[in-house]
């Protein structure tokens, strides 16, 4: 089977990882295949937040938490050490969309170098907050920003998860 396609049919997110922090080099490697994703007209509308730092990891956890209206402890991020943030500029009409494409390629690269991933969702409501925005302009980041997901990756501390079945008649031949 062709590797690409293999990797789409096997990547599944992971609910559990291992506390220990990926290479920087497969991080980075990681980050590039993001950065390859394709985008409405190349305007390549999304950036990617890399977060590894412990501190502001678990901050970030701990907001997400909130809005999320989980318990006090709980961690949406399931212990991964990395956070890939990716951001959609609003005034690209398809940023979103390309954000998407992002996530995806971060997740299959994540599965192909070895490594778990989730898909974790309300970074549109963090970047809402003017603390969030106050982060982006402390980074240099200047215009309007919606967040689109966050890819929490590390090694998984568990098995793959079987995939679930696919259901059926989702495919109309014309």
């Amino acid at each position: 089977m062709n590797e690409v396609i293999k990797a789409i049919k096997e990547r599944r997110s992971i609910r559990k990882f291992r506390p220990d922090m990926p290479d920087e080099a497969l991080i980075n490697q990681i980050i590039e295949a993001g950065l390859y994703a394709p985008s409405g007209m190349n305007k390549q509308g999304a950036i990617i937040l890399a977060v590894t730092d412990k501190k502001m990891r678990d901050k970030i956890a701990d907001d997400n938490r909130k809005i999320g209206g989980w318990p006090e402890g709980f961690d949406p991020f399931y212990g991964a050490p990395v956070i890939l943030i990716v951001l959609a500029k609003k005034d690209v009409f398809t940023s979103v969309y390309d954000g998407a494409l992002v996530m995806q390629n971060l997740m299959l690269a994540s599965y192909s170098l070895g490594l778990g991933s989730i898909w974790i969702h309300r970074a549109k409501e963090e970047f809402e907050t003017d603390e969030y925005k106050k982060l982006l302009s402390s980074l240099g980041i200047e215009g309007e920003w919606e967040g689109v997901g966050h890819c929490a990756v590390g090694y998984a501390a568990c098995d793959l998860p079987a995939p679930a079945p696919r259901q059926e008649n989702r495919v109309f031949k014309i």
